[in-house]
């Protein structure tokens, strides 16, 4: 039997359409993902956390999921909307299909809406408050409902979907491999490659990153986002790990004071996207909040020091203000070339770098990954 679902928007829009999933109603916020494939990895993104996600591609569902790809212990997206949800699933490593999926981990979905309609609005207006409902209320509740909602300015979102207690990463040679056609997975190391010792702070971290960084040569030690430095300095790290995670940067204090601790000491420190954002606010510099943020697997950014352009994935709402970052110390090494906002810094006098995009890929391309070897590479040549 088919069921009704309700999208709604504070501005007083309403989307009608078939409902998904888990019979829910969730408020959150609107925002629209521009990959064409990749939807269990953004679902099980950690940094989705507090949103509804609208994806621009047509069909959505038609590989269905696995238990390979995902990203963490389930879907962090508070609700889902595409335009066409599969009829049908065909793919060898698929276990289940999406709407069963949702329905077991309690998120709402809903399709046969104008999604390039809801994208053009976000686009126009800026991404805001919405109503995702998959039960009976009507078009004026699920407006009110939006518009009561309160929103992530201030809010901090991380200490939902980081880990409880600290662990060490582990996982096998052949699962942190680039992925290939079974049997021709790459070896972990090099020859005779030394392993690092690294502390990371998990802000609300996808899994393949972890993967990343064990495969270029780190025993990974993860870390709760509110874990005090000391502790993470504690297990005499040779470097330290900023993940990616969800909300506003700026809420973070706690994680402000810790990054300023940690690059004190002179570790070689790399942050990603919210790691990113930390350091900016951990020099003393500030972010601001993007019109529509920066969602999908085909951001194109330039390093001005190398004159490189790399096709980027990219999960974002805030961006660093770059006279501040000048301000206090950094060099701006990357740029956005959509927009011009700052995709990647380094600072002066020590070994911390970081960029606003997430060079594990998971999805989107792969053209950034070399980042996990810039990493490794500059911590043997810190580390004495």
């Amino acid at each position: 039997m088919t069921r009704n679902a309700v999208l709604a928007l504070e501005d007083g829009s309403v989307y009608r359409g078939r409902a998904f999933g888990a019979v829910k109603t969730v408020v959150g916020e609107s925002v629209f993902n521009t990959s064409m494939t990749g939807y269990q990895e953004i679902l099980t993104d950690p940094s989705y956390s507090g949103q509804i996600v609208t994806m621009t591609a047509t069909q959505i569902g038609n590989y269905g999921v696995n238990e390979e790809d995902i990203e963490s212990s389930g879907p962090k997206a508070w609700g889902f909307v595409v335009r066409e949800l599969s009829p049908i699933v065909s793919n060898w490593r698929a276990t289940t299909d999406l709407s069963t999926y949702l329905k077991k981990h309690g998120i709402p979905g809903i399709e046969g809406v104008d999604t390039r309609a809801i994208t053009k609005k976000l686009r126009s207006s800026g991404v805001m408050k919405a109503c995702l409902s998959t039960e009976d209320i009507t078009d004026e509740e699920a407006v009110k409902r939006a518009r009561e909602w309160k929103g992530f300015a201030g809010v901090d979102f991380v200490k939902e979907v980081t880990c409880k207690k600290s662990s060490e990463f582990k996982d096998t040679d052949e699962n942190c491999a680039p992925f290939a056609v079974p049997g021709t997975h790459l070896n972990r190391f090099k020859k005779d490659r030394k392993v690092y010792k690294l502390a990371a702070y998990d802000f609300g971290a996808k899994t393949s990153i972890f993967k990343k960084l064990r495969h270029v040569g780190f025993d990974v030690h993860v870390f709760p986002a509110t874990a005090p430095a000391k502790d993470l300095l504690a297990i005499a790290p040779d470097a330290v790990f900023l993940s990616n995670g969800p909300g506003d940067p700026a809420a973070l204090d706690y994680a402000h004071k810790n990054v300023n601790e940690l690059i004190g000491t002179g570790k070689p420190v790399f942050g990603i996207c919210l790691g990113h954002q930390l350091i900016t606010h951990a020099i003393g510099a500030k972010t601001y909040k993007l019109k529509f943020g920066h969602r999908g697997g085909n951001q194109p950014v330039k390093n001005v020091e190398t004159g490189v352009v790399s096709i980027t994935a990219q999960n974002h709402g805030y961006a660093s203000v770059p006279e501040e970052l000048t301000k206090h110390g950094a060099i701006i090494t990357e740029y956005n070339l959509n927009d011009g906002t700052v995709a990647g810094l380094r600072l002066k006098d020590k070994p911390v770098f970081s960029v606003q995009y997430h060079p594990e890929a998971g999805p989107g391309p792969s053209e950034a990954e070399a980042l996990f070897e810039d990493f490794y590479n500059l911590v043997a040549k810190t580390v004495k």
